[in-house]
């Protein structure tokens, strides 16, 4: 049973399964933050500064949004530094997308569908992800701002699958390695009547991803279900996307493996014009990127490939070496193995260790030089480096000493072996950073001893590093916390608005910068009508609601540096920055008419919205914020005179605006 249909063209049994898959209960959505963020997109009249303001509102998305945006290339913008030059250069559905994708990876990092990877599918993904977003530019038809929220999202169907039916869908996968010719699809189409490109399609659409991304997720699993003509838009989508996903097979795959999945990359940037050079360059900084994006999330990665020395380039590959010489001691468990990355000649420093130490069961990586061996250490991380002090190049005081340079470099326990033990170069090792001295050659029981010593150190290390990562998690979630019970402190939580101490402290915060660049600045008072009527008859359940309405029907007629504050009761209060008199007053008149149109309370006794506004400017004869407020209060006054009505005392005789 195979799938030959795109995501567009799904029939109507198909359309059926896939909102049946979206009904479910179970089906993985975006939480708290996140979900209130993608809700706000759907908006369409959120402007990039409100997006921006919730935005902030995450210090751990907003670090990620501005990170994806400066991955973003481009001439038109330097580098990215406020969340909101972030969404103007992401836009609106890549930031509803990014949402959606790290809020599943925040809550989906582990589940019940036994034999589903979950560490291993967030690494590819976020491999992917970047891809996407390195290549996309030199590719026609892939739209760079959403190209890291696609590759996040490319295969959230598995996901999907693997959350709704853990246990089907772990045989489904045990069924899958008995039988690696099976593709994937057959069987998801077999138990589940849909496949997880169809939902990831769905999850993308919905976000509103480009098509071509859409359309390459969708059959990227069957290439041969879609045809496009040679550098197309969907063409290029299509094999981008085959591109990002080997990329990722191969960083997570062991490095006994990194050389038979290399051919193939090959062969797939050659379909985008990629010289092999270009691609090999693209690929490291891919891998860079990886390790250090997943630090940042949280998310496994493990040594990064070897891409300039790939069969492509018919260069060796830095694999484990094989066993030759005699065995260090065998490793206990896998808690013991280290990787461990051997300097130096090969018959008299790697061929009479590299042997013994894989034969212990340890990971050993081999450089031929000095400067081949600071640019793998840097790369690989090993836990322990044993340096040939004469090595060439770049000898193994000077690499030593410009290791230590390096953060990366700090933390790695680095040996240096010499011809013989002379106390002058002895002293001269350990001032250039070594951790500890071998004379050649090594008798395999001191090496031993020595490697027990250096793992020591290695795991206080590595403890060191997880309390320090720990550290800066609780001291990240208490800012967090902090920010939110200042949030709450400076919040009206019945109607979401500015109480009135943050209406208080943000009109200063105007007067200052409108006195400074001599730019007007108004202010509105509001009361709403009638408003003690409607708690009377109706209840204060009624009248809570009205001030909800009210306040949302505010928003959505102010523009979005205006600011909305709830000052106490039935009153609310507006900041309008850089606003002229007439500019306040024909704004606030839109306010009282959206609201006038309002069915407060329905039943036998309607009763309509009304609002009435007072309006005022600083101007000369205004001294300070507090006596604009009380402009803008006597304004209210005289409006409140005839109800639904906008009024202003700055102006000779007093003027008001009423309804037709």
């Amino acid at each position: 049973m195979t799938s030959e249909k795109t995501h567009s063209e799904l029939d109507f049994t198909g359309r059926t399964r896939l909102e049946e898959i979206k009904a479910m209960e179970a089906y993985p959505l975006p939480k708290g933050a996140a979900l209130a963020l993608v809700r706000l997109t759907q908006r369409e009249t959120t402007s990039l500064a409100v997006l921006a303001h919730a935005i902030k509102a995450d210090p751990a998305f907003s670090v990620q949004v501005i990170k994806v945006a400066n991955g973003v290339g481009g001439a038109d913008h330097g580098p990215v530094i406020s969340l909101r030059d972030a969404v103007n250069v992401l836009g609106v559905p890549a930031v509803r997308a990014l949402a959606t994708g790290f809020s599943l990876l925040a809550n989906y990092r582990s589940g019940p569908c036994r034999n589903f990877d979950y560490p291993r599918y967030w690494s590819q993904a976020l491999v992917r992800a970047l891809t996407l977003q390195l290549l996309a530019a030199a590719c026609d038809g892939c739209p760079p701002a959403d190209a890291f929220s696609a590759g996040l999202l490319a295969r959230c169907g598995e996901l999907v699958l693997a959350t709704l039916f853990p246990q089907q869908y772990s045989d489904l996968l045990q069924r899958r390695c008995a039988a690696p010719d099976a593709r994937l699809p057959d069987l998801e189409l077999e138990a589940f009547a849909i496949t997880h490109a169809t939902i990831a399609a769905s999850v993308m659409q919905d976000c509103g991803l480009p098509v071509a991304y859409i359309a390459a997720v969708d059959g990227f699993d069957l290439p041969e279900s879609q045809a496009y003509p040679e550098g197309s838009g969907s063409y290029n989508a299509k094999n981008i996307l085959a591109l990002a996903d080997l990329i990722a097979d191969i960083c997570v795959a062991p490095p006994s493996e990194w050389r038979a999945l290399m051919p193939r990359l090959f062969q797939l940037g050659a379909r985008l014009s990629l010289k092999d050079e270009t691609l090999i360059a693209q690929c490291d900084r891919i891998a860079h990127e990886w390790r250090e994006w997943g630090a940042l999330l949280g998310v496994k990665t493990g040594p990064a490939p070897h891409f300039e020395e790939s069969p492509g380039l018919q260069q060796p590959a830095p694999t484990p070496v094989a066993p030759a010489a005699p065995a260090v001691a065998v490793v206990g468990t896998t808690a013991d193995r280290m990787c461990i990355l051997v300097v130096g000649d090969q018959a008299r420093v790697r061929n009479p260790l590299c042997g013994a130490l894989t034969t212990a069961g340890h990971q050993v990586f081999e450089a031929a030089d000095g400067r081949q061996g600071l640019a793998m250490a840097v790369e690989l991380q090993p836990q322990i480096m044993l340096v040939d002090a004469q090595a060439a190049e770049l000898d193994g005081l000077e690499l030593t000493r410009t290791l230590r340079q390096f953060k990366a470099g700090r933390s790695i326990y680095v040996m240096v072996l010499a011809a013989r033990a002379d106390d002058a170069e002895l002293v001269r090792a350990f001032a250039a950073g070594a951790d500890d001295f071998l004379c050649l050659p090594v008798p395999p029981t001191v090496l031993a001893a020595r490697l027990r010593a250096g793992q020591r150190v290695a795991r206080l290390q590595e403890e060191l590093a997880r309390e320090q990562e720990e550290i800066r998690r609780i001291s990240a979630e208490l800012s967090v916390s902090n920010q939110q019970l200042q949030d709450v402190g400076m919040t009206d939580l019945l109607t979401g608005c500015p109480n009135r101490r943050c209406a208080m402290d943000r009109i200063q915060q105007e007067w200052a910068m409108a006195t400074r660049s001599q730019r007007p600045l108004s202010c509105m008072v509001i009361d709403i009508d009638n408003l003690k009527q409607v708690n009377d008859s109706h209840g204060h359940v009624a009248g809570d609601m009205v001030l909800k309405l009210v306040a949302s029907a505010f928003k959505d007629e102010m523009r979005a540096q205006d600011v909305l504050a709830r000052s106490g009761g039935d009153e609310f209060l507006v900041i309008c920055p850089d606003t002229t008199l007439q500019a306040a007053m024909a704004c606030a008149d839109r306010m009282r008419a959206a609201v006038s149109s309002l069915p407060i309370v329905g039943g036998a006794q309607a009763v309509r919205g009304s609002v009435s506004i007072g309006v005022s400017v600083r101007d000369a004869s205004v001294a300070d914020p507090d006596a604009l407020i009380r402009l803008a209060d006597q304004g209210a006054y005289l409006a409140k005179r005839s109800r639904n009505t906008v009024a202003t005392v700055q102006s000779n005789p007093p003027f008001s605006l009423r309804p037709v």
